[in-house]
């Protein structure tokens, strides 16, 4: 389903209405078309199912490698810096930070897919747990691998600056499949 920029900008005049605002001010003359086109942008990834994403950054790497799963080997990729959108109120989750990990089996995806499918993943109104689902999802059909981690740090912009109002705040969340579930023990402090 693509992004109806038109049903946008009527919304958004209608909410700044709402607000007591008057959208035909000279400040919020483009507000409502420059808030279509942010959330064009911002909320790109709703547009893709997980499949279509692993699809798109399918990118791996199997010739010339010696890697058997058995060995232990692992491929992390950490402080990917992403930003999403929560669903409940539709505020920033910011200064974000995604480790990926995986082992091996027989191939590696490019390192830049893992970011760009991070990113992807952000742009979806979520929730960080879901985050690290659907990377992990997405990194599992890619990889061919069951040993994949995903840990998210980030704060949410509905407890830093409405409701509790508390700067600062961090959320920590770890998916883990396959062997990661019994071999991870993380510091959480």
């Amino acid at each position: 389903m693509a992004i109806d920029k038109k049903a946008i900008e009527e919304h958004i005049r209608g909410i700044l209405i709402a607000l007591g605002e008057n959208p035909d001010r000279e400040g919020l003359k483009e507000t409502p078309k420059r808030v279509a086109n942010m959330y064009e942008e911002v909320f790109e990834g709703i547009n893709y199912t997980n499949d279509e994403i692993a699809e798109m950054f399918n990118k791996t790497f199997e010739d010339d490698l010696n890697i058997e799963k058995s060995t232990g080997d692992m491929v992390i990729m950490k402080d990917i810096d992403i930003f999403s959108y929560c669903e409940h109120h539709i505020a920033l989750m910011y200064n974000m930070k995604v480790t990926v990990a995986y082992i091996p089996n027989k191939k590696v995806i490019g390192l830049s897919k893992i970011a760009r499918i991070a990113d992807m993943v952000g742009k979806r109104l979520q929730l960080q747990e879901r985050i690290g689902s659907d990377i992990a999802e997405i990194i599992q059909k890619v990889t061919e691998s069951e040993d994949v981690a995903v840990i998210i740090e980030g704060e949410h912009g509905c407890m830093t600056s409405r409701g509790i109002k508390k700067p600062g705040t961090k959320t920590l969340t770890t998916t883990l499949r396959g062997k990661f579930i019994d071999s991870i023990r993380l510091p959480l402090l």
